[in-house]
């Protein structure tokens, strides 16, 4: 058995109505990263100096020294940058990423975030990077980061970001933190739920991309226009999807030491006033939006056949294919994950068996299924799938000389087949399976092979939809 644990689906096709408060056609959602004052530095106990999202390109850590160049630009952020972003947001409704050491080294900031209104999520304890630490190390640090932070800003966080986080990050903060969202995610436009640390957590994904970290990086932005000219873009589309009903989030990420600088920030505000000139835009927190999402799109129980055992599994699917559950046994071990729970995986499983299966056992699989108003269904022996399937068509309420076409249809075709004519009777009605009945009888036998098959394959998928809208 093999299972694969990320989910490379999401919603797919079936996307969620927003519901945004007051019919609104987006959520712009800011984001202001306060990290100044908690980034690597051996002041702070760390190793090396801080090398990263900065304005110097190509920074490496010193090792063992303090690093005045890189300390001052980070020192930019809480000393000028925060203000002047402080008057461009304060009167939106704005999530902070605060970093908890950070936070205790900036009481005036954090009374002016309070003032504001603005909600502070914890990013942690520290701005380093988790992917080296060992569970126990970051478990420890992500309760140090949620005590600082209730005893700095008065209250516990409600919503956690890390950052730089590991593959351990969101399973631990989910274990440990009681938290309404999680947002170490970039995987969508909409908030979803997983399951992990052993409950269904809200994940309320953050950006990269809408975000000024990409004025510190090579392939980023160079000047405030193209910063710019990206969010109002970005808005333009999701705007655009919300006036079909299709309403999204629009996440900007901003830091203080970033965005803060006269150039940049002047870019922001011709963002802003643009959005603002539109009508249905909802500016909110990320608690506001987890809180609404919590409301209008609870988790879910549903089918999730990869964490089925195989027992349970073909089970639940042995009868999708027609009396051959051994299609199911076999797919059980192919590799399943979240991304299969839902008709299209299980049947993509499914059908990889079938197709892969030899000549003679796809056959048996034809020959499993019955006559169309043959003898089976007469005698009331159909499985229920095949007799709610025929049921529907109207293929149990033939009059005598319906039944009698069929009857000879099926005899002449299985002479000539050597197995029962199939079709998806679900996608059609008696009108329409009598002509396909009277146009494949001409068919040669591989053609007719081949289309037999396809509609065994059709009949498994519908089959399969029905199960998991139950």
């Amino acid at each position: 058995m093999t299972r694969y644990p990320r989910d490379l689906t999401g919603y797919g096709n079936d996307l969620p109505t927003a519901h945004w408060p007051g019919g609104a056609k987006i959520a712009v959602q800011v984001v202001l990263n306060y990290e100044e004052g908690s980034e690597n530095n051996i002041l702070h106990g760390d190793d090396a100096s801080e090398a990263f999202l900065s304005e110097m390109t190509g920074a490496t850590p010193w090792p063992r020294q303090r690093h005045w160049n890189m300390e001052s630009i980070y020192e930019y952020g809480s000393r000028a940058g925060f203000w002047r972003v402080h008057s461009l947001l304060r009167e939106l409704p704005i999530t902070v990423y605060g970093v908890a050491t950070a936070l205790a080294r900036a009481p005036q900031q954090l009374a002016a975030m309070q003032q504001a209104g603005w909600e502070i999520a914890s990013h942690g304890l520290k701005w380093v990077e988790h992917k080296d630490m060992s569970v126990e190390e970051e478990r420890q640090q992500i309760r140090e980061a949620i005590r600082l932070h209730t005893e700095v800003t008065g209250q516990p966080p409600r919503g956690w970001y890390t950052g730089r986080c590991s593959m351990n990050t969101v399973a631990l903060a989910a274990e440990e933190g009681d938290f309404l969202y999680i947002a170490d995610s970039y995987a969508d436009d909409l908030p979803y739920w997983i399951s992990t640390g052993g409950k269904d957590q809200l994940i309320v994904p953050y950006t990269m991309d809408c975000n000024d970290m990409r004025f510190a990086i090579q392939a980023g932005f160079a000047n405030g226009d193209q910063f710019e000219s990206y969010l109002k873009d970005s808005f333009d589309m999701l705007y655009a999807e919300g006036q079909t009903g299709h309403a999204k989030m629009m996440s900007i990420g901003l830091h203080c030491r970033i965005i803060g600088r006269p150039g940049r920030a002047m870019a922001l505000k011709r963002a802003l006033d643009y959005f603002r000139q539109h009508d249905g835009v909802w500016f909110a927190t990320r608690a506001q939006i987890a809180d609404h999402w919590m409301k209008h799109h609870p988790p879910k129980r549903h089918l999730r056949p990869s964490a089925m055992d195989r027992q349970v599994f073909v089970a639940a699917f042995g009868d999708v294919f027609e009396h051959s559950p051994w299609i199911a046994d076999k797919a059980y071990d192919l590799e399943l994950g979240p991304t299969h729970d839902n008709a299209f995986g299980v049947h993509s499983a499914l059908a990889r068996v079938f197709r892969s299966a030899g000549e003679k056992q796809r056959l048996d699989v034809l020959m499993a299924h019955p006559d169309l108003a043959g003898k089976l269904a007469a005698a009331g022996s159909l499985t229920p799938d095949s007799t709610a399937e025929q049921a529907g068509a109207g293929l149990d309420m033939l009059t005598d000389a319906e039944r009698a076409t069929f009857t000879t249809l099926n005899e002449t075709y299985m002479s000539k087949f050597g197995f029962p004519f199939i079709i998806a009777v679900r996608d059609n009605s008696k009108a329409s399976i009598m002509a396909a009945f009277q146009r494949r009888i001409d068919n040669d036998r591989a053609t007719e092979f081949g289309e037999a098959c396809r509609q065994v394959e059709r009949i498994a998928l519908l089959r399969l939809q029905q199960k998991f809208a139950q």
